[in-house]
């Protein structure tokens, strides 16, 4: 649900500021992949290390049909708080399906693209963020 300020923002043709940061929406978005039952589900924290996103959500999904499903309902959640994807790449045939929020970026892996690419291992350095923990930025 958009503020007051926010729908202003919009009529006035500027961007609006999201209503959540990067933290709570790649926590919720792992949340979102893990009650749609995505495997494996992690959030890399990328800060200090990488300027590429400040956080990785990774997760394998079972179908290709799954994974789009779980984009789509991440997509709108994204919406529904003020986020807008940058790019989406793989939805046609996702092996490898990416959602990039510049600060959130989420990956949903067939099980063999996940095992090759092995990001966990790639981002070894980054830690792993549970989802319980609470909100600081």
């Amino acid at each position: 649900m958009k503020t007051s300020a926010q729908r202003k923002a919009v009529e006035a043709g500027e961007t609006p500021k999201p209503l959540v940061n990067g933290l709570e929406f790649a926590k919720h978005a792992a949340r979102i992949a893990e009650e749609m039952h995505a495997e494996d589900v992690i959030i890399l924290d990328l800060r200090g290390i990488s300027s590429v996103a400040d956080f990785f959500v990774i997760g394998t999904g079972t179908s290709d049909r799954q994974m789009r499903a779980i984009a789509d309902t991440i997509e709108e959640y994204g919406r529904s708080v003020g986020q807008k994807p940058y790019g989406v790449s793989g939805y046609d045939s996702p092996s490898w399906l990416l959602l990039d929020y510049v600060d959130v970026v989420i990956h949903l892996f067939e099980p063999a693209k996940r095992q090759y690419y092995d990001l966990e291992l790639l981002w070894g350095d980054a830690p792993r963020i549970e989802r319980d923990e609470p909100v600081t930025a």
